[in-house]
């Protein structure tokens, strides 16, 4: 799952509007806004795209869109 609240205030500290991240990314403002809060799942294309146009770590990226999994499959590994 993607963590919300994170990628807000990344955009928020970027300056970068809502709307010309989801025109990069070639989908709706509405669109955008149902994967930020969780109805719709971002594909790779769309981490990839997002990554680029804020400049975020490898790091940071797998923090905001792959944390929750990566928490999930470790405990299940136990």
């Amino acid at each position: 799952m993607t963590d919300s609240a994170a990628l807000k205030k990344c955009i928020a500290e970027s300056g970068i509007s809502i709307s010309f991240i989801a025109k990069k990314m070639g989908i709706t403002r509405e669109g955008f806004y149902k994967k930020l809060n969780g109805d719709t799942e971002f594909k790779a294309s769309e981490i990839s795209c997002i990554k680029n146009i804020l400049g975020l770590s490898a790091n940071e990226r797998d923090r905001i869109f792959f944390a929750n999994e990566v928490e999930l499959n470790a405990t299940v590994n136990c």
